[in-house]
């Protein structure tokens, strides 16, 4: 059997510079906010906006929390984030 290539999402990372910029933080802010300053650093948080990295499943949850959406919303290229951040989540 071939192995296949993982999909990437293509918006991912213009849906997590929104999420930080319509929180009106800085990167070192945000790091701060999602509480994961062990797991990241100023610079990942930059390459995971400009695409050049993708977050592990447990800082993306945190931004799901902080933005009030759920996860699927930061991962799949068709759904949009709300306009207005933090959202009202659908889950609990």
């Amino acid at each position: 059997m071939g192995t296949n290539p993982r999909v990437r999402p293509k918006r991912m990372a213009e849906k997590l510079r929104y999420i930080r910029e319509s929180l009106g933080l800085t990167q070192d802010e945000l790091l701060r906010k999602l509480d994961i300053e062990g797991l990241a650093t100023q610079s990942k948080i930059s390459e995971f906006e400009s695409g050049k990295r993708e977050p592990s499943f447990i800082i993306l949850l945190r931004y799901a929390r902080v933005a009030g959406v759920c996860m699927d919303t930061l991962v799949d290229d068709k759904l949009e984030l709300p306009a207005k951040l933090p959202a009202k989540a659908k889950h609990s």
